[in-house]
């Protein structure tokens, strides 16, 4: 093995976790640190997601990173939930006040990590040829960054402007007056499709599953608020440590059917028109684990739907009916139902119509032909281990992990796996970082692996690898966990269903941030149990 050089550790990706953790390792532990980014710029989900109407789901000043105090004085968010542009300017800023860019390589994508059982040793092969040696390598690839588009018949017979959501065109796109389908209706869709319904000409949606939206309750920051929120961001994350997504919202210590049918319906009634998640993760405790208190409020969301839609045919064909309430995703919108009120919006259910082939000039399904001058994909991405995937990463005697997982993910906390010395992997599979407010749980990632590598060197171990036993607990843990939800019952990205092929089980980690911190603190303090540390 030859190498251009060797480092102490390579970070794969510059978003909210990777610019975190080359903070952590480089400022903090004097550590030799590269970071390879596919993008021109920092900033991951919010430098790649230009749609319009792109925007947090969490409250802002619940989302920023909380390790820099001088960090948080000076940074003001504008809106109560941002904007993708504002997203973007404030990760810039911290690449800037940070000085991370010197340590970032630009418009490089990995393509491959071999790891040498000789020397211990990482090589990291680039798009670029470059080749880079490293005694850690962390993954900081993200959960939704890899774009899926499914097979649709004659998809590349159509000869106008079509991207994904996610690869949205950096210059200006002007879609005034323009014929405009959009293929889906998850988070994403829901977003964009409220804000391009302003000017299009014409929209045609194309839905194959109807979802469970709540009304974001957005607005401006007013100058009062904002000295309020930098006296109380103690306050905030302390209360993110303690809810069980590190939101700001969490569930009641009741049952459904602890209170009248009144008094319920009163409770969701302030839910629905309080801003932010608190309808999903701050109602009753048991709404995700008993399918009848689950028909209650998922009834709730169906005739709020029927109340703003005004054609009773095209309201019930948005009232989802396949899945439990909050067992996906729960869209946060700001009059995506209403958009359907315009004479220039078409929805499709393409469940009772399938896209039969996509045409020159737009599509037909089995019962009609739709012309477009623009059609774009809300087709999500393949979750969590997608990313992974794209990357041929191979750990000792040449064990290739996408191998290794082709049956789904094993791992050890959702941060190793037996056969990959020296690898972590941040907000990987069945980790607690993956179903969360992210950022919250990215911080927990970064400094706990940031605390592993420094135990490490101060310790002078060379390997830190996990156990199989370690692995098949936690695997085994992660599924168990989720037998008691409802989770299982939606064909979600949280179960892997939405990508063909892929193997159906939980993804994440849903037994909660403040158990999921416990356990991983409780690992470290026990100096690392259930790897194999080797000097």
């Amino acid at each position: 093995m030859s190498d251009r050089e060797i480092i102490d550790a390579v970070i794969i990706g510059a978003g909210i976790s990777g610019m975190y953790q080359l903070h952590k390792l480089r400022d903090e532990l004097g550590l030799d640190v590269k970071v390879f980014e596919a993008g021109s710029g920092v900033g991951g989900t919010w430098y790649w997601n230009r749609y319009p109407g792109a925007r947090f789901d969490s409250e802002s000043y619940s989302y920023g990173y909380s390790f820099s105090d001088e960090l948080l004085e000076e940074w003001n968010w504008n809106e109560h939930f941002s904007p993708q542009p504002d997203n973007l300017k404030y990760l810039e800023f911290v690449a800037d006040k940070f000085n991370l860019r010197p340590n970032i390589e630009f418009n490089t994508r990995v393509l491959a990590a071999h790891y040498d059982n000789d020397r211990n040793l990482w090589r990291i092969t680039t798009d670029g040829g470059q080749s880079t040696s490293c005694k850690f390598l962390i993954s900081a690839v993200g959960v939704l960054s890899t774009p899926f588009v499914p097979e649709i018949p004659g998809l590349e017979n159509f000869k106008k402007p079509s991207w994904h959501t996610a690869e949205w065109p950096r210059e200006n796109v002007s879609l005034e007056g323009k014929r405009v389908g959009v293929i889906g209706t998850g988070a994403t869709a829901v977003q964009m499709i409220t804000e391009i319904a302003k000017n299009v000409g014409q929209l045609t949606v194309f839905q194959r599953t109807a979802n469970f939206c709540k009304p974001i309750g957005n607005r401006p920051i007013t100058e009062e608020e904002q000295v309020q929120i930098k006296k109380d961001y103690p306050k905030i994350f302390q209360r993110c440590r303690e809810t069980f997504g590190s939101f700001l919202a969490d569930f009641e210590k009741k049952s459904a059917f602890d209170v009248t049918p009144e008094e319920r319906e009163a409770r969701y009634e302030e839910l629905w028109n309080e801003p932010g998640f608190g309808f999903w993760l701050g109602t009753y405790e048991d709404i995700l684990t008993d399918p009848k208190a689950n028909e209650t409020q998922a009834e709730f969301v169906r005739n709020k739907i029927r109340s703003r839609v005004n054609d009773p045919k095209v309201a019930e064909m948005l009232c989802p009916k396949g899945h439990p309430f909050g067992t996906k995703r729960v869209p946060l919108e700001n009059g995506y139902y209403e958009v359907y009120n315009q004479a220039n919006v078409e929805l499709v259910d393409i469940k009772n119509t399938p896209i039969e082939i996509v045409t020159e000039g737009g599509l037909r399904t089995t019962e009609q032909e739709f012309e477009f001058d623009i059609l774009i994909l809300a087709t999500g991405f393949d979750t969590v281990t997608g990313s992974l995937d794209r990357i041929d990463i191979r750990g000792r005697d040449g064990l290739v992990l996408k191998d290794k997982w082709s049956d789904g993910p094993k791992t050890y906390l959702g941060m190793g796996s037996v056969g990959f010395p020296n690898l972590f992997t941040v907000v990987g599979p069945h980790n607690g970082a993956t179903f969360c407010n992210i950022p919250r749980c990215i911080e927990q990632n970064v400094e706990w692996v940031s605390d592993c590598i420094k135990y490490l060197t101060e310790n002078d171990i060379s390997r830190i690898e996990v156990n199989q036993d370690a692995e098949d607990e936690w695997t085994e843990h992660v599924q168990e966990v989720v037998k008691g939800t409802l989770f299982p019952e939606a064909d979600s990205w949280f179960m892997g269903a939405n990508i063909p092929g892929k193997k159906r089980q939980m993804y994440l980690y849903a037994g909660g941030s403040p158990l999921y911190r416990e356990t991983c603190d409780s690992v470290a303090s026990n100096n690392y149990e259930g790897y194999t540390l080797e000097k």
